[in-house]
């Protein structure tokens, strides 16, 4: 199977995820006027699906090092496949929150604050489990982060303080959203080997590992997904007919396109945490509230309603963003 063997390449492979997990909202953006946000996420998941059984099927079953992708599936021992399931469950309970926070507030509230909060509770809760990297330098990192975070929650209450709309609800869905998401990567990493040119009998490879993820996320929308069609916290109560009556198959590519993209970031963002190690590839990889704030402020123009004496906070929050990352970044080379 395909293996990345050094800390340039897997620290590229993490820029990728985070352009990756940036821009995989704007299938949503594209497609919110005509399709409700409930029945784009099932395609979405589809996406998910679809590209990681496709790497698994392709690099994850060539090559010489590692194990096959059948192979390694068949040996897993059941702990490491629950293992792996639960961390789909939780990524889709919190990145359906996310898409709830997005249809409220728009990427580039919903993204620095739920995002943000996982990047720091992912990169603590992975260091714990796997130490590697700086820790001094990695909290400096997420600090700075955290401090973006607030001034984009700031931000977004400036926007509102004229209107009727209370900013609590977007925000809180955000956090929630941030909170579940800051733990599900460890349940993919602890189900993996720690050598994946030689894993160890029973762990999981990248490969194998990411298709049982999906098949949690899939399996989970049944329950999460079906609950917020029914009973939305936003957004028009929907249906399966609905599903099929008004989404047209452009809309629905649009979906699958967006789980695609996010698939592609968590396959190369797994494949680099051998090298990275799992606190400084999941860190690298949420930095993806950096480019869904520069898609929300300067192309969806969510910042426009923001008081002339207040524009300051947004080149603030971007200096300390890219200033926490490459913190981030460095933190295993110092």
């Amino acid at each position: 199977m395909f293996i990345v063997d050094n800390y340039i390449l897997a620290v590229f492979f993490c820029f990728i995820t985070m352009l990756c997990w940036g821009s995989w909202a704007n299938t949503q953006k594209l497609s919110s006027e005509k399709w409700p946000f409930q029945l784009f996420y099932w395609d979405y998941t589809f996406g998910i699906l679809l590209i990681t059984a496709l790497f698994g099927f392709t690099l994850g079953s060539n090559g010489d090092a590692g194990r096959d992708f059948i192979s390694d599936f068949h040996q897993a021992h059941n702990h490491n496949l629950i293992c792996a399931f639960i961390g789909g469950i939780v990524f889709n309970f919190a990145n359906l929150l996310l898409v709830i926070g997005i249809e409220i507030a728009g990427m580039a509230i919903a993204f620095p604050i739920g995002i943000g909060i996982a990047l720091v509770l992912g990169v603590f809760n992975n260091y714990i489990a796997q130490p590697d990297g700086n820790p001094y330098v990695l909290i400096v990192g997420v600090s700075l982060v955290a401090l973006a975070i607030i001034i984009d929650g700031v931000a977004y209450r400036k926007i509102l303080q004229n209107s009727n709309e209370s900013p609590l609800k977007g925000i809180f869905i955000s956090v929630t959203a941030g909170i579940a998401m800051g733990f599900f990567y460890k349940f993919v990493a602890d189900s993996m080997a720690s050598d994946f040119i030689m894993p160890q009998k029973g762990m999981l490879t990248p490969y194998t590992a990411l298709v049982i993820f999906s098949i949690g996320i899939i399996a989970s929308n049944f329950i999460f997904n079906t609950v917020n069609m029914y009973f939305p916290v936003s957004g028009k109560k929907v249906n399966f007919k609905d599903y099929f009556r008004m989404g047209s198959t452009k809309l629905h590519l649009i979906g699958i396109l967006g789980g695609v993209i996010w698939g592609i970031g968590m396959s190369l963002n797994i494949l680099a945490s051998e090298q990275a190690g799992p606190a400084i590839a999941y860190g690298l990889g949420q930095g993806a509230t950096l480019v869904a704030a520069i898609w929300g402020v300067f192309i969806w123009k969510e910042f426009k309603d923001l008081p002339p004496k207040n524009k300051w906070l947004i080149p603030t929050m971007f200096f300390l963003f890219v200033l926490g990352i490459v913190l981030i970044i460095t933190a295993k080379l110092v």
